[in-house]
């Protein structure tokens, strides 16, 4: 599967941010995406989750209630809504597919960079 992130860049805290990633692939079903992160000097953590087919979907406990997974099936598209940042959100946020228990894709990665 490949990923192909857009938005990110540079915030204050408290602001929102958006994150969206386009997959290619014949299907999706069978499949769940999402958003993993990694902070400078730090190891990559899930950050929010989706099962493409149920929509089921899970977040780490750091940015529950502030962040939100959603997708779009029409535009194979799975979005990341960010509010209420904080500069412990900043880091390299990748978008990755994974299927079976392995990972199916990963994006090139896309910073967020929250300023207190």
């Amino acid at each position: 599967v490949q990923l192909v992130e857009s938005g990110g860049g540079l915030v204050q805290a408290g602001d929102s941010l958006t994150l969206a990633c386009t997959a290619s692939a014949p299907t999706l079903s069978g499949y769940s995406l999402g958003w993993l992160r990694q902070p400078s000097g730090k190891d990559r953590e899930i950050v929010a989750a989706i099962n493409w087919s149920s929509g089921n979907t899970l977040y780490t406990q750091s940015v529950k209630g502030r962040f939100t997974i959603s997708r779009d099936s029409a535009k194979n598209t799975v979005v990341l809504q960010m509010n209420n940042l904080k500069p412990e959100d900043t880091a390299v946020y990748y978008c990755a597919a994974e299927a079976g228990g392995s990972v199916a894709g990963l994006g090139p990665g896309t910073q967020v960079t929250v300023s207190s």
